[in-house]
């Protein structure tokens, strides 16, 4: 019998093995070993070699490629005859901007060996080289050196990996030197490794190999001042100074600890509001990990994946109460004086905000602590390219010189980086990446890679927003514009039924299909039709584009599509997920067009029961193109009886019973600021830019279509699970843990006596709808939009990777979701359709060819985090751009109108001990609203009016944060009495929305939307000032007694008239104070309502000492005409409130009550009184 066995005859030298060690679950290792065979026919793919381009072998398609690198590589005065360049592994991991750039870097020679080693350490740049390999205008070449028999290197024994890779790449740039020499003749190129590691420099030299590192390399090429901008700090640096973060625990310590339970891993999150303060949500813990300081955070970038320890419980903190900003905090920090190893960890400015949070958490108790911990390791960098500006205190010259670029992004710290274009680059928007942040730098240390452009300029500032959130809006290359029809927009349905297109699909073109969608929607997804069977059942369609007969598995178009994810869209542009010949033409279900579609068609009852439910490739024709007010003006119009519109009308009421049947089954009617952005003929019209800011407007017609994309998506993935048990793609939204939810209750129960119940989906939406304040609509929008925030995030799964149980999706009280009805703009759905084209068994056209990876479960995982990843981010470069839109529309109205801003409705959504959260309904927007920015001045001010001004003559104003009732008080310094504002959670206030540039490097460009809390203040309905109805809070000084109401000076300073009017008493303690939206049961509010009451005047007494008794004051006023007096009571407590209402007859005999209770009082605190009158 003939042995398997090789022989080791000579055949042997074109065989080579190459070992790996592979790490399973269970903790044991495994050795393969791979069989190589080398060849001597892989081309150099130089254009200079003839022998390689007639030995070249062929690819998978017969065809030989054509030589990549250039006949006449790059000269510089270093290579006068020009160079091939070879990096190795570390070149491409810190120097990938510089490979990009279109000012240099051609003819580049990519090994295999560091390509692989790439590839095992970060997919993302792996992503990027094979784009520059792909691309025809970089000459970047792939060689396989490790299947060359010329340049395949075997391990030696006792050689680390990193040295066997090293000598690979020496001896793949040795045979490229001699191979070139012998076929070129003469003035061949030279080959330049380059690479940062000095050792493989040494030995290159002692090879006769050109070797260089990136940093001199760089300084030989003509633009070196500019590029050497872009060379990554750090990498060959020493330690220099004091080591002033705490080193990491060792890997096999980490490892030890998370397999303990001792240690934990999380993502990093910093606090948009407290650059001090960063949270990591762990299994163990309900609620997330306070991490407070510098020190533990130990170095860590938000985003980063780290292990964490657990600090002990008496150190325990209480989250921060303050906001506090790193540039106002560090705002004479210069990157020179930083440098390495100079200074503390932490400024004694943040030292001293620190030390208040301890004492905050001291005060608070224990009841309110939680689980603190520190930053021991990092598992995974999340660096980025990040866009900011330069701090413009840096000093000019071409001199290179060490400055901050200070992120956009406020989580982000600020970067260290060494330029030479200081004086180019203050006012411009910045890209820059982060290399290093070693022990002794209080920050991370990069490296410039671009300027986007001036500051606020649309091109800049869209370009910004994009990178921010990693979206990638590249122009679709050529290698994906060849897989389009070739007929481009002359592509249309086939009229032949006998046509390979018709296989698999039903005839739907007579049935009245019509969509529904947003006004100007180009790329029509989904179309809907009804008719009612003979049996009086229904018959309803949802027809969505066909978009994967246009786009085949595994070709480049899918590849691109996979990457992106999704379509995002922005106020003014649309980033597309495909070409825009198929998202806004070939795909799109355009009225009166033909078009392929994928329909599901179900049979329901007059109940809205499915009795059976059909899936079909069709080819369908849509009669209207409807936007939502246009089909809702449709439905409405009773003269329309058309067999169109009574379609149109079914659908409307099946989709009520539908909607109906989902809420009794739990289903959360949530809700997130939306606005739209209509053209920019409205504000052409009026002259207001803001006139094109619009509330996004809920219709039935919205509903309607709402409905019956949920039915689908959720007909659809039952059908695709029963077929792909362990790969349909699903999406998924896990029950929020219930300590989500518990700030929210609390403030609910304290500020609104209002329960929230959240056992169960179900529980939660009733409870939610029993959040109502009459006086105040949008409060129930306002408490779904919070509620919304303690939701989990949905996402996209893997059947296979949860058991069904976990498949529910809360929000929806669906039992298995996926998305289905929207394939020319999310990339989910293109895969959801290949899984049901497949589950019915399609063999159309397409179908020949299979796309593996829908049974692939890891490929799917992989293809799921991506995808939850670019929908997070898609969702938040939006309402960025929003932002962004409503910043610029303020500024041109500013310029235009020459006023201050506009005063809108906000809703207080946060309380601070230093500011609030606002929320703007109508440009569906939220800022930060400082100290500083509270408006305290009257409208008028007063001769008597004595500003507390700092040396910059700005008011100094200090508050009181009251975190039990959720509340601040914000007055001027040593005038709490005469000049307090006080607001609260949920409140409803005006505010002055205005644009004026920021002052910080961190926000220069951006707008400042939030300018100041406006001086008008419109209480909620159960506050002091709901009582005396529109109430002005004013700041003013102690007021003479006049004889009458109508003639008080109030009345000038407020334009107040008979409504309202502030009443001081002539002698102390009794002092005028602004009102204070102090909580109060609602009704009082009859003192405004009932008939019998108006015309008089009503005395407000607060801190009055009998209060709490709730004694009559009818004793302290006798011989006066009183009509009624009442001590509020809090209908949670059933205490007294702590103040009286006292109602005359006039203000005459108010007058005199106060004298006379002045006259008979006396307390230890200021009893504050004022009068109003009722007309």
């Amino acid at each position: 019998m003939k042995s398997l066995k090789r022989s080791f005859g000579d055949s042997t030298a074109n065989i080579s093995s190459k070992v790996f060690i592979r790490s399973l679950k269970s903790g044991r290792v495994q050795k393969v070993v791979r069989e190589q065979y080398l060849r001597k026919d892989i081309s150099c793919s130089s254009q200079l070699c003839s022998a390689c381009a007639s030995n070249a072998a062929a690819d998978a398609s017969g065809n030989v490629p054509k030589p990549v690198l250039s006949r006449q590589p790059a000269r510089t005065k270093s290579f006068p005859t020009g160079h091939y360049i070879v990096p190795d592994t570390n070149v491409l991991l810190t120097g990938i901007d510089l490979l990009e750039h279109s000012d240099a870097f051609y003819d580049v020679i990519i090994l295999q060996t560091v390509l692989d080693e790439l590839r095992n350490r970060s997919l993302p740049l792996y992503n990027r080289i094979m784009s520059l390999v792909k691309s025809e205008d970089k000459r970047f070449y792939l060689f396989f050196n490790e299947f060359r028999a010329e340049t395949n290197v075997v391990r030696e024994e006792s050689e680390t990996v990193n040295d066997r890779n090293d000598r690979s790449i020496r001896k793949s740039a040795g045979w490229y030197a001699t191979h070139l020499k012998a076929a070129a003749k003469k003035n061949a190129p030279a080959i330049v490794v380059i690479t940062n590691d000095a050792d493989n420099r040494r030995k290159a030299e002692v090879e006769g190999i050109e070797a260089l590192s990136l940093r001199e390399y760089v300084s030989g090429l003509e633009n070196a001042d500019h590029l050497l901008d872009m060379v990554a700090e750090g990498q060959d640096r020493a330690v220099q100074g004091e080591l002033i973060y705490p080193d990491y625990f060792t890997q096999s310590r980490v490892q030890t600890g998370l397999k303990a339970g001792v240690l934990h891993q999380g993502v990093f999150h910093v606090s948009p509001h407290n650059y001090l303060e960063g949270t990591v949500k762990v299994p163990a813990f309900d609620k997330p990990l306070l991490i407070l300081g510098r020190e533990s955070s130990n170095r860590s970038v938000s985003g980063d994946v780290v292990v964490v320890e657990v600090l002990s419980k008496d150190q325990w903190k209480q989250p921060s109460s303050k906001i506090i900003d790193e540039e106002a905090m560090n705002q004479n920090e210069g990157a020179e004086d930083e440098g390495e190893g100079s200074g503390p960890i932490i400024t004694e400015g943040e030292r001293k905000a620190l030390q208040e949070e301890v004492k905050s958490a001291h005060h608070a108790g224990a009841d309110r602590a939680q689980p603190t911990a520190k930053v021991v390791g990092v598992m995974k960098r999340s660096w980025r390219q990040y866009v900011g500006t330069v701090d413009a205190s840096a000093g000019g010259g071409n001199r290179q010189q060490t400055v901050f670029l200070v992120p956009m992004d406020k989580k982000i710290p600020k970067i260290r980086m060494r330029t030479r274009q200081v004086d180019q680059l203050i006012g411009k928007r910045v890209v820059a990446t982060i290399d290093a942040w070693d022990r002794d730098s209080r920050y991370p240390a990069g490296h410039f890679v671009r300027s986007l452009g001036g500051l606020e300029t649309k091109e800049a500032e869209t370009e910004a927003l994009l990178l921010e959130f990693d979206v990638q809006y590249r122009p679709f290359p050529k290698a994906i514009l060849d897989c389009l029809p070739s007929e481009g927009h002359n592509w249309t349905v086939p009229q032949d039924k006998s046509d390979p297109g018709w296989v698999g699909r039903k005839d739907l073109r007579e049935l009245l299909v019509c969509s529904i969608d947003p006004p100007g929607c180009q790329d029509i997804d989904d179309a809907l039709h009804a008719r009612q069977l003979p049996n009086g059942n229904f018959e309803v369609g949802v027809h969505i584009a066909d978009v994967p007969h246009f786009v085949r598995p595994n070709n480049a178009m899918d590849a691109e599509a996979t990457s992106r994810g999704t379509t995002v869209y922005l106020v003014d542009k649309r980033i597309d997920m495909l070409p825009s010949l198929l998202g806004t033409d070939l795909c799109s279900l355009k009225p009166n067009v033909e078009r392929y579609a994928f329909s599901t068609i179900w049979e329901l009852t007059p109940d809205a029961e499915i009795v059976k439910a059909d899936f079909t490739k069709s080819v369908i024709y849509s009669r209207e193109g409807f936007s939502y007010e246009a089909a809702q003006k449709r439905v409405d119009d009773k003269s329309a009886q058309d067999d169109l519109t009574a379609g149109m009308r079914h659908l409307l009421r099946l989709s009520k019973l539908l909607r109906a049947k989902r809420m009794a089954a739990g289903a959360l009617n949530l809700s997130s600021p939306e606005v739209r952005i209509e053209s920019a003929e409205t504000s052409n019209e009026t002259g207001d830019p803001l006139a094109d800011v619009k509330t996004k407007a809920s219709l039935e017609t919205n509903s309607l279509v709402e409905e019956f994309m949920l039915l689908a998506n959720t007909t659809v993935a039952t059908k695709i699970q029963s077929v792909f048990p362990q790969t349909a793609l699903l999406r998924r939204h896990a029950e929020p843990p219930v300590s989500n939810f518990a700030d929210l209750s609390d403030q609910l129960k304290r500020m609104r006596d209002m329960e929230l119940d959240v056992s169960s989906s179900k529980a939660l939406a009733d409870s939610l709808d029993k959040c109502i304040d009459p006086e105040h609509p949008f409060f129930n929008t306002l408490i779904r939009i919070l509620a919304t925030r303690c939701m989990t995030s949905a996402e996209y799964f893997c059947s296979g990777s949860h058991a069904e149980p976990e498949f529910r999706h809360y929000g929806l009280a669906s039992e298995i979701y996926t998305h289905f009805t929207s394939p020319i703009r999310r990339y989910a759905d293109l895969l959801v359709h290949r899984q049901l084209a497949y589950a019915i068994s399609y063999e159309g056209q397409g179908s020949e060819v299979v796309d593996e990876g829908l049974r692939n479960k890891n490929k799917l995982e992989n293809v799921c985090r991506n995808l939850n990843f670019r929908h997070r981010n898609a969702q938040h470069a939006g309402r960025a751009s929003i932002e962004y839109y409503v910043g610029q529309a303020l500024k041109q109205r500013q310029a235009k109108m020459g006023d201050e801003g506009v005063v809108e409705d906000g809703y207080v959504m946060r309380v601070f001990e230093n500011g609030a959260v606002i929320f703007v309904r109508k440009f569906g927007i939220e800022g930060v609203v400082r100290l500083e920015d509270f408006d305290l001045s009257p409208r008028k001010k007063s001769k008597k009016d004595q500003r507390t001004e700092n040396e910059e003559g700005l008011i100094t104003k200090e508050s009181e944060f009251e975190p039990e009732n959720y509340a601040l008080t914000v007055f001027e310094k040593g005038k709490k009495d005469t000049t307090g504002r006080r607001i609260e959670l949920f409140q409803e206030v005006k505010v002055r929305v205005s644009s004026e540039e920021k002052g910080g490097a961190r926000e220069k460009g951006k707008r400042k939307v939030l300018q100041s809390l406006a001086l008008l203040m419109t209480a909620e309905p159960t506050t002091m000032q709901g009582v005396f109805r529109d109430m002005t809070p004013l700041s003013i000084s102690k007021l003479d007694v006049a004889d009458s109401l109508e003639d008080s000076p109030a009345i000038a300073e407020t334009g107040g008239g008979d409504n309202n009017t502030i009443w001081p008493p002539r002698k102390a303690p009794a002092t005028a104070i602004a009102m204070s939206p102090t909580r109060i049961p609602a009704s009082p509010s009859v003192l405004t309502q009932d008939k019998a009451l108006r015309n008089k005047s009503h005395l407000y007494i607060r801190n009055f000492p009998y209060a709490a008794q709730g004694e009559d004051l009818r004793k302290f006023f006798v011989g006066h005409d009183i009509v009624s007096t009442s001590v509020p009571v809090n209908p949670r407590t059933n205490r007294a409130v702590g103040y009286h209402f006292v109602t005359f007859r006039g203000g005459a005999d108010a007058q005199r009550a106060v004298d006379a209770l002045s006259g008979k009082l006396v307390v230890e605190q200021e009893v504050f009184v004022q009068i109003t009158r009722d007309s």
